[in-house]
């Protein structure tokens, strides 16, 4: 098996739906189709998709999220506690009503509705575990993967953002309180995941670019709050997540600025929270969204200890239009001025699909995207 810390292609989760899939699940949420049934859908959805990563060469696959409506879904989904709604395909695309691709896009208020994680949301109860959601899918395409397969779960810094805590008082004492039951929760997760035998847990973290976009800053300083408290709060959560797994297994953390119907959610370079982010995290891999101008320059890698790796998110989910070999070279040059180039790989910069709606591009694009970032791989790291 292929050093999973040091694999020069990566892929971040979520792939399109296939429209069959889509279907069941509609006809699920509608009371016309059973649980069983829909999970036979699912089930070859999750092979076609395997069969798609194994088949361009890539060095690590998922399930392509197939399972999931949201990829916040992988806790949202999992617990009890919340005071949400269920998620279903007509909630997600309520979401996303009226996309314009390429803008910046904020969340819409859902008034008194909307589900856990992917709204702010408040607590009735404190949260348990009810499915553990990641362990089921990983068992699954771990059975049917020939390659190391991965799993990803959105991190307590996500979490965290969304949770209403203001109208939770009677449940959870503030943040501080409320992040430590998630980290419980997340922990057993994954302890879960190394137990089943899953070597790569990947951590979605796209939050932590609100610490760089003023918007986002400002609505944490109109509830009160402390931008930077919330950024070193986070930091503590997440290296708790995954601290101490053992030296088999690699965990990753993907931040990026938003991926919805092809369209983004904040920007802001890394600047002001690398160096922070890259010493205090206890991740092997940093999956970093660089396909824009909204994520600035390279020059924040310098702060990579070594022995970590960056992967460059330089392949856009957002569009069809392709990017070339040569173009992609080019930037993994730039970036190795300030990091060696054993230290860096390469991935899409985000999935393809967070959530079912999925981003305007076809099935087709998204293939010769995967086949173009493991022909740059190959190129430049042999």
């Amino acid at each position: 098996m292929a050093d999973l810390k040091t694999i020069r292609t990566d892929v971040i989760g979520s792939l399109l739906r296939p429209p069959g899939l889509r279907e069941a699940r509609i006809r699920f949420d509608n009371g016309q189709l059973t649980a069983e049934a829909l999970r036979v859908v699912e089930d070859e959805a999750v092979r076609a998709a395997v069969r798609l990563q194994e088949s361009v060469g890539l060095d690590v696959v998922t399930d392509g999220e197939m399972r999931r409506l949201n990829f916040q879904d992988s806790f949202g989904a999992a617990v009890e506690g919340f005071d949400a709604e269920r998620s279903t395909i007509e909630s997600n695309e309520r979401r996303v009503a009226g996309a314009t691709p390429g803008r910046r896009w904020d969340i819409p208020d859902m008034h008194d509705g909307g589900t856990a994680v992917t709204h702010r949301r408040p607590a009735k109860a404190r949260l348990t575990l009810a499915r553990n959601i990641p362990l089921e899918e990983y068992e699954f395409v771990a059975a049917v993967a020939t390659i190391p397969a991965k799993v990803s779960l959105i991190g307590p810094d996500r979490i965290s953002q969304r949770f209403d805590y203001e109208n939770s008082r009677g449940v959870y004492q503030g943040l501080d309180d409320f992040v430590d039951d998630v980290v419980k929760i997340e922990r057993a997760i994954v302890q879960s995941l190394v137990k089943a035998g899953c070597r790569y847990i990947h951590i979605d973290a796209p939050g932590f670019t609100a610490y760089v976009d003023e918007p986002s800053m400002a609505q944490m300083r109109a509830r009160g709050e402390d931008p930077m408290e919330n950024f070193a709060r986070s930091l503590a959560a997440e290296s708790k997540v995954v601290a101490s797994l053992g030296d088999d297994v690699t965990t990753g953390i993907h931040l990026c600025r938003g991926n919805q119907r092809s369209m983004w959610h904040r920007e802001g370079t890394y600047d002001a929270i690398a160096e922070r982010l890259f010493n205090e995290l206890a991740h092997d891999r940093f999956m970093l969204e660089y396909d824009s101008s909204r994520a600035g320059r390279f020059e924040p890698l310098r702060f990579l200890p070594k022995g970590k790796v960056v992967v460059l998110g330089l392949i856009s989910t957002k569009t069809p239009d392709m990017e070339t070999v040569d173009g992609l070279k080019r930037r993994i040059d730039e970036a190795s001025e300030f990091v060696p180039l054993e230290q860096l790989a390469i991935s899409p910069q985000c999935g393809f699909a967070s959530d079912v709606v999925g981003n305007l591009i076809s099935a087709d694009d998204q293939k010769r995207k995967l086949e173009l970032l493991v022909e740059t791989a190959r190129q430049v790291w042999g």
